[in-house]
């Protein structure tokens, strides 16, 4: 005669691990995920300026062109596809748009506005005003893959290749705004002249490996490739 399984009882203590788990679950792994993206304030008080003629058409540094008319804006911090409300605090108009830019890059500054976006809160005439930002998520689209042109050390990481020195430079400085060892490499490629815009030099290929992912996750276009060493 087969025995019927037996049924063992559920330890009154194992009804506290489990919920333990479920917070963990639906609470803290939550925080884990978004803590890269989400690690500032919802809202913060900060200055704002704007840019546009100047700079449209040119290349901003996630790559994208820029375009004034679009609701964009640059940030030194944010990662690129972060939503933000953006709130005039003296009119109490309101515009949402997307971080694609690094800057600003004068000092009492913390985000500029692209053309479209300043007109809409009224920042155009008086150029910079106090605004409250309101962080809305973000566009995980704008999270890159690391690409390879070479897995042989030394290596170097490359975050844009240009035919203009001025738009290496533009990206170069919104690197340095958080990273160290960034450099252009001038290349002269079937008789044309490009200036790759470069960062370190690494031995192990994990340790370019580590910084390369930071930089795709952030938004930039990053390729490993062979460190040239007549630099």
């Amino acid at each position: 005669m087969r025995s019927c399984p037996r049924v063992l009882p559920f330890h009154r203590g194992g009804y506290r691990v489990f919920f333990l788990i479920l917070l963990a679950y639906f609470l803290v792994f939550p925080l884990i995920s978004c803590a890269s993206y989400h690690a500032r304030p919802e809202a913060e008080y900060v200055i704002a300026s704007w840019y546009g003629p100047e700079f449209h058409g040119k290349p901003t540094s996630s790559g994208e062109p820029f375009d004034m008319y679009a609701y964009t804006c640059a940030h030194r911090e944010y990662p690129f596809g972060t939503k933000l409300k953006v709130t005039h605090v003296s009119s109490g108009r309101s515009v949402s748009c997307l971080i694609n830019d690094r800057g600003p890059f004068v000092s009492e500054r913390d985000i500029d506005l692209s053309y479209a976006a300043a007109k809409e809160i009224g920042l155009l005439k008086p150029g910079t005003a106090q605004v409250m930002i309101e962080y809305m998520g973000r566009d995980t689209s704008f999270v890159r893959k690391v690409e390879y042109a070479s897995r042989a050390g030394p290596l170097t990481i490359q975050a844009g290749s240009f035919r203009e020195l001025s738009n290496a430079q533009r990206l170069r400085t919104s690197l340095e705004l958080k990273y160290s060892g960034i450099y252009i490499d001038e290349a002269d490629l079937n008789g044309s002249i490009f200036y790759r815009v470069r960062i370190g030099r690494f031995l192990a290929r994990e340790d370019a490996e580590t910084l390369a992912e930071t930089l795709a996750d952030e938004g930039y276009r990053v390729l490993i490739t062979r460190y040239d060493e007549k630099i």
